[in-house]
């Protein structure tokens, strides 16, 4: 039997990138996957690789930054499939390099409501429902940024230090009640986020030099990290950060 035969997995942000290998993913391993994401298209594409990858599927729309959105989600999800088994609350923005004293307020209440105040609710919603299907486990995506900042990205940083606590917390908080919440870390990964950077020669040799293995990771690779913390063998396994990041943060 596949590991996550008959298990339900939720994904934020799985329209691209590393939300839509890690949906793939466990599709292959048996899961319903349910993809969440503000973009339609993108979504449906996602839904059609997990149904090549021989799993059940639906798409939702929602932005995780509107608590309305995010109740729909969840309920949608159990309607659905009958109950919630695993989370990777994997959506979030990024806020290009920019000195703290050139920031816009606008663009930090948005990394905010998005990276922070999403993550928040969506735990608020979907540990209910895990608890009601007999326990499970959530997945957060916090970033290397999040334990070696850099200088340029300081709402960003404190965004992703933000889901670590969050995370830490509900882990403590929900232990006992069959609910276990880690942290996934990626370094630098090929995703439409650095893109346009990696299309360039210089910004390419820039990416691959800030992690010691010289390259940048692969969605994959941040996908077989989310899966073995939602795995039984990852039973025993709650409040951790994992780090997924070619040694950038060694």
């Amino acid at each position: 039997m596949k590991t996550f035969t008959d298990k339900v997995v939720l994904i934020t942000g799985g329209t691209s990138g590393i939300g839509r290998a890690t949906a793939i993913a466990f599709a292959q391993e048996g899961a319903s996957v349910v993809v969440v994401g503000r973009r339609e298209d993108e979504g449906a594409e996602s839904v059609a690789l997990i149904e090549q990858a021989g799993g059940k599927e639906l798409f939702v729309r929602a932005d995780v930054s509107v608590e309305d959105d995010i109740a729909s989600m969840v309920a949608q999800t159990v309607e659905a499939f009958g109950g919630l088994n695993f989370v990777f609350n994997n959506a979030g923005v990024f806020l290009q390099p920019t000195p703290i004293t050139e920031v816009r307020a606008e663009a930090i209440d948005r990394i905010l409501a998005v990276n922070v105040r999403g993550i928040a609710l969506c735990m608020k919603h979907e540990i209910p429902a895990l608890i009601q299907s007999g326990g499970g486990g959530i997945v957060n995506t916090a970033s290397f940024l999040g334990i070696r900042p850099f200088p340029g990205t300081a709402i960003y940083n404190a965004s992703k230090f933000a889901v670590i606590g969050l995370s830490k917390s509900a882990a403590l908080e929900f232990a006992a009640q069959g609910v276990r919440v880690n942290v996934v870390c990626p370094g630098v990964i090929d995703t439409p986020m650095n893109e346009a950077m990696r299309a360039e020669e210089s910004g390419r040799d820039f990416l691959n030099g800030l992690q010691p293995m010289k390259r940048t990771g692969r969605p994959e690779e941040i996908a077989g990290a989310v899966l073995y913390l939602c795995s039984p063998s990852a039973g025993f396994t709650t409040g951790t950060i994992l780090s997924v990041d070619g040694g950038i943060t060694v």
